[in-house]
């Protein structure tokens, strides 16, 4: 079993990081990763802000970091992500059992990095998934990857499911409000349960979705197809 969660945008400027830069680690789709970093050598600074959605001095910067991600030191990507999801999980205050659930069925998925693990070394970086068409990008590459995988839990943001098509092995689990009677995603309210709920995961070892139901959070509860939290 697989599950998918996205990266966050916020990362972790680590002040000490490892010696290993990214180009000597054996990352399993460089290429891809390389033909990214191609395509932002192409792109002509005016056009930077509109991909980095902040001040074109910032956007700068985050352009030069993306380009020599090979050249940079790395740290495990769950220390680098942080943001309430992450936070939510709390890695460091979990014990080795569930850490070791997280590092063998958490997948999270980056505009720059494609698919890693939480222990997989990465960089400092900054790309989302929905620029620069990286969802087309990477849509044949995640998808013959987790096609190898028997059956997977997607707890992934529309804007990240766009990046690989999913088959039959894939269930989707979202988490919704009901506010008179209308049904709508949580969103950003979503991502503190959703944190919750993976830490859930890793600290029972849960297997199967009959095991869901024995998660609740601030009035999120399992309806047997999604997360949903009722308001008045």
């Amino acid at each position: 079993m697989k599950i998918l969660i996205p990266a966050s945008e916020g990362k972790a400027k680590v002040t000490t990081p490892s010696n290993l830069k990214f180009r000597d680690t054996d990352f399993r789709f460089n290429e891809s990763v390389t033909q990214v970093v191609n395509l932002l050598e192409l792109i002509d600074e005016e056009d930077l802000r509109s991909i980095y959605g902040t001040s074109q001095e910032k956007s700068e910067s985050f352009h030069r970091q993306n380009q020599s991600i090979f050249n940079e030191k790395c740290v495990p990507a769950i220390d680098r992500y942080t943001g309430v999801v992450y936070e939510n999980i709390g890695w460091k205050n979990l014990d080795q059992k569930a850490k070791d659930y997280l590092q063998n069925h958490i997948l999270i998925f980056s505009g720059l990095f494609g698919m890693v693990k939480p222990l997989t070394p990465i960089p400092n970086y900054k790309l989302k998934m929905n620029v620069l068409s990286l969802q087309i990008h990477w849509r044949p590459v995640l998808t013959e990857a987790l096609d190898e995988e028997e059956f997977i839990i997607d707890l992934l943001p529309q804007v990240h499911r766009k990046a690989y098509v999913p088959h039959k092995n894939v269930y989707k689990v979202d988490f919704s409000v009901i506010k008179k009677g209308k049904k709508t995603a949580a969103g950003h309210f979503g991502k503190a349960v959703k944190g919750k709920f993976i830490k859930y995961l890793a600290e029972n070892a849960i297997q199967t979705i009959d095991d869901f139901q024995g998660f609740k959070h601030d009035g999120f509860e399992w309806d047997g197809n999604q997360f949903v939290k009722e308001q008045d």
